[in-house]
């Protein structure tokens, strides 16, 4: 697959052989972290695959173990148990510098505090991915335009995030996340700081630019409206699956 430009058509026989395998393997993944003096259990003994083509909710209360799995889908954290594939890949035997490679090529994020570098406009905030992958600078005001155009932002392009609504400013991470054509795309609470209007918005947006781009999107959230719209939902209580 090439990461660096988004499909113009429709992707070729081998391109849906290769989405068809899980985009994330997860197996018997355990993970503690210290609060303080006291150890706490995040996730105890997690197996789970995030296919291809679909948005997953990982769903579950405060303290499930929502965001520490996310973040090691999204190869942020390493598990201190079990194992973890990532695009095929076991994640345990890979480099730090193979880590970031993967990171930076195969795997988009949306957080909800959106993350916006504040002194660069919109359109270079979608566009730095790109420049940390080297693309030239012709294709990647093509390929950014495109994206921004995709999520309705094209008038906001040189507007910095500062003059941007919290809808708009979400819309722009969404394009940061997807202007690569990552395999994987992971989403903290991505509605959690907008109101009713703009969080639909985002949600209808974020599901549509997933069935046109074939990207595994998966979202942590106990959002109802979030739950709504998924093709799959994974609960979590207390670090374990209990409903996949």
């Amino acid at each position: 697959m090439n990461v660096l430009a988004l499909a113009e058509n429709e992707p070729s026989q081998s391109s849906d052989s290769l989405r068809r395998a899980p985009s994330i393997s997860l197996r018997d993944v355990g993970h503690r972290y210290k609060l303080g003096k006291v150890d706490v259990l995040a996730l105890d003994g997690v197996d789970l695959d995030i296919r291809a083509d679909e948005l997953t909710v990982l769903s579950g209360p405060s303290g499930s173990g929502k965001s520490t799995l996310l973040g090691i889908m999204g190869c942020l954290d390493m598990a201190g148990s079990g194992r973890v594939s990532i695009t095929g890949q076991d994640v345990a035997t890979m480099s730090v510098n193979a880590l970031s490679d993967l990171r930076a090529k195969r795997i988009g994020f949306v957080f909800q505090n959106f993350n916006l570098l504040p002194v660069l406009t919109a359109h270079e905030n979608v566009e730095y991915p790109l420049r940390l992958l080297g693309v030239a600078a012709p294709e990647r005001a093509r390929l950014t335009s495109r994206m921004l155009e995709q999520v309705g932002l094209k008038a906001q392009a040189h507007q910095l995030p500062g003059e941007l609504s919290g809808g708009q400013r979400q819309r722009v991470a969404i394009a940061r996340a997807l202007v690569k054509q990552p395999d994987i795309v992971l989403a903290d609470e991505p509605t959690a700081n907008l109101d009713t209007s703009n969080g639909d918005s985002v949600l209808m947006l974020m599901r549509e630019l997933q069935r046109h781009t074939r990207t595994a999107i998966v979202v942590s959230s106990h959002d109802p409206r979030v739950v709504a719209v998924a093709d799959r939902v994974v609960h979590l209580h207390d670090g374990k699956v209990v409903n996949a």
